[in-house]
């Protein structure tokens, strides 16, 4: 697990990031006769496939030597569909509140090519660009070439990377019935009727049970695990699978809980978590914790966030991120 924090680049002649037009008052500083550009990174932690990684790309010139014409990004690998730049240029109000100004037409995408025409005359400007992680990129790494061009023919361009892609999936808010079944490797839920026709695939239950003289409530129990721990429950024999989980009060990832900071999971945390010495049940869970754990195969390992669990009724829903290590 990693910690992550960074600070905004300090960015010559480009307005603190601020969309500036050529008819405003705005001051380059003195020295620069040129176009300038800069970019960071906004997105933090993994790169995991089907999520995005997010960069603002600033870009300026004096007023009087023209405006600004095209903006463009090039992908090492092309993003997966969704993939594009804004076509307005934002700025942080009083407030904190983003203020959008259009500046151009919407961007067009042809294969790792993410290119906005301006349609406004303008000297400076910041847009964003989401970049969708494909499948092909998994476990590889991707880099991306930004760049601008002028009225007056000058151009720049700033490159970001290489950025390493996970191997990891990850699935958000999954919503669990009482008495349902789970599997890590598809990272979804089994009815018992679904469950019946796939029993190796099963790697525990996820029950809910106010019981008096022991807190059960919210519980994921392996299907081989001693009866007293499925109460209520008649597993079928042909579910043989025996999942090791470990319990971990008030956890946090943030692309998980969504409301943490600077704290992920990683492929390295999952590689390197063990626990062979663990039970195959936990009972009692609750909101914002969360549990490791290793299919009975040792093919997969993951770490499943609790998102919501109500302390009086039965669901739940969890987000998860899992990694096949073997």
């Amino acid at each position: 697990m990693y910690f992550k924090n960074f600070s905004i680049l300090s960015v010559i002649c480009l307005a603190s990031f601020l969309f500036v037009s050529c008819s405003d008052e705005y001051e380059v500083p003195d020295g620069v006769t040129k176009l300038t550009n800069d970019c960071i990174k906004r997105s933090l932690g993994p790169n995991v496939v089907g999520g995005q990684i997010e960069f603002a790309y600033a870009m300026a010139l004096p007023r009087e030597k023209g405006r600004l014409v095209s903006a463009r990004v090039q992908a090492s690998i092309s993003g997966a569909e969704g993939t594009y730049m804004e076509h307005r240029s934002y700025h942080t109000d009083d407030v904190g509140t983003d203020v959008g100004v259009e500046i151009g037409s919407p961007s067009e995408t042809n294969g790792g090519v993410t290119e906005v025409h301006f349609t406004v005359d303008t000297c400076a400007s910041t847009l964003r660009y989401y970049y969708i992680i494909p499948e092909e990129a998994r476990g590889r790494e991707v880099s991306f070439t930004f760049s601008a061009e002028s009225s007056n023919g000058q151009a720049v361009n700033y490159k970001m990377g290489p950025y390493k892609i996970s191997n990891m999936d990850m699935k958000l808010d999954i919503e669990l019935k009482n008495n349902t079944y789970f599997s890590i490797e598809d990272m979804r839920t089994y009815t018992p009727a679904e469950a019946a026709q796939h029993p190796e695939k099963i790697d525990f239950m996820y029950l809910f049970r106010q019981m008096r003289g022991v807190k059960f409530l919210h519980a994921f129990v392996s299907p081989t695990a001693d009866k007293d721990y499925l109460p209520g429950v008649t597993v079928p024999e042909s579910f043989t699978n025996s999942t090791k989980m470990m319990r971990v009060y008030a956890s946090a990832d943030q692309q998980l809980a969504r409301n943490e900071f600077g704290v992920f999971v990683d492929d390295v945390d999952l590689q390197q978590i063990d626990v062979s010495n663990s039970p195959i049940f936990v009972i009692n869970m609750v909101e914002t914790g969360g549990i490791w754990a290793e299919t009975a195969d040792g093919r997969y390992k993951a770490y499943i966030y609790i998102n919501s669990a109500p302390e009086t009724r039965a669901g739940m829903t969890v987000s998860m991120k899992r990694l096949k290590v073997r």
